[in-house]
């Protein structure tokens, strides 16, 4: 098993964890279980406290200037472990770190709640540095006089942190697929063009190729020109008021024509990919470690939520466009679009056991 570890700057700290991410089940969240082990030759009459924190973070750390901080608590917990206060119940993951801690080594627990936000991270431009924007959740050990003092200050070397994530994996059952129509009726036209759009499923993998099912129906006397699919990314910002972000992620056309008094059935395949976005500042991504790769933000499986939990809820959708040409003395001023829209989420496989 691979063990994470962290050391404080003083060396008389060192924090265990046997993972960095966190399964939300929408039932329950893992259980964060860790193991700190301590030299306790400075500490003096300070005790040693562990902090896992769910923040908000809307700056970077380097705007952190005259007293205002960019970085907002949604969740909060602390417990003391030594001289030993905090008691867990010990799980194997506690039993491995032990072990691997060897001796002097305290074991804490937390428990996550269901309805904090999963970790999400807003991809930061070209020119942006420290840490990007988003929801992070952090396990941080301290040497502090007391647990809850504001006036204290926690030096940074008496400190060890390590970032990990809150994520949710797609469900094993999927729905089934959305299904969208419409029958829009032109100027100059005494009939209408009909467009169905439909998917197999509600949900798909990242970088899994989405097949949408199209069927047109052109009885109208213009020519469907061509097909457009765009796919949009939302993203609400529950921040002291809903903020909505809407970017899209995807846009192709098919040079696919339909003329008048025609048909057409065909499967178009479209698939989202962060890797076509890279230089869109603020698009929301799956929360990213330090160094690793990421991938657009998963979609956010939503059990009411609470609006006082600060965070951000991602959603997509996918819009499917007939460019319809005017025909005719007026031409173009007779143009005019047909569009449906179909939800869409985007969620990770959960990985075998």
């Amino acid at each position: 098993m691979r063990v994470f570890k962290k050391t404080s700057g003083n060396g008389g700290l060192t924090l265990y964890l046997g993972k960095r991410d966190y399964v939300d089940h929408v039932s329950q969240v893992d259980k964060v279980d860790g193991v700190v082990k301590l030299d306790t030759s400075d500490f003096g009459d300070r005790k040693v406290f562990v902090q896992l924190a769910c923040a908000f973070r809307y700056g970077s750390d380097d705007l952190d200037v005259m007293g205002l901080c960019f970085r907002k608590d949604i969740w909060l917990q602390q417990v003391q472990i030594y001289p030993a206060d905090h008691k867990p119940t010990l799980s194997a993951m506690h039993d491995t770190l032990l072990k691997k801690a060897g001796d002097n080594s305290y074991p804490f627990t937390f428990e996550i709640p269901n309805n904090l936000p999963c970790s999400v991270s807003l991809q930061p431009g070209p020119d942006d540095k420290g840490k990007a924007c988003g929801v992070d959740f952090e396990v941080k050990t301290y040497l502090a006089k007391e647990k809850c003092d504001p006036d204290e200050k926690i030096e940074k070397k008496d400190t060890a942190r390590l970032v990990i994530r809150k994520i949710q994996y797609a469900p094993t059952q999927v729905g089934a697929g959305p299904k969208a129509d419409i029958c829009k009726s032109f100027m100059m036209s005494d009939k209408p063009v009909h467009l169905e759009a439909s998917m197999e499923k509600d949900l798909y993998f990242h970088g899994e190729q989405i097949p949408i099912k199209i069927k047109i129906n052109n009885e109208s006397n213009k020519t469907v020109k061509k097909i457009k699919i765009t796919v949009d990314q939302t993203t609400d910002i529950v921040l002291y008021s809903a903020d909505k972000y809407t970017k899209g992620v995807f846009n192709q056309e098919f040079g696919e024509t339909v003329e008048p008094s025609n048909t057409y059935e065909n499967t178009l395949s479209i698939t989202p990919l962060l890797a076509d976005n890279k230089e869109k500042r603020g698009l929301a991504l799956d929360g990213r470690l330090k160094d690793e790769d990421t991938n657009l933000a998963s979609t956010t499986m939503l059990r009411g939520i609470d609006k006082e939990v600060l965070g951000i809820l991602v959603s997509y959708k996918i819009i499917i466009n007939l460019m319809v040409a005017g025909g005719g003395l007026l031409g173009g001023l007779t143009a005019s679009d047909v569009t449906v829209e179909l939800p869409l989420m985007l969620m990770h496989p959960k990985p075998a056991e």
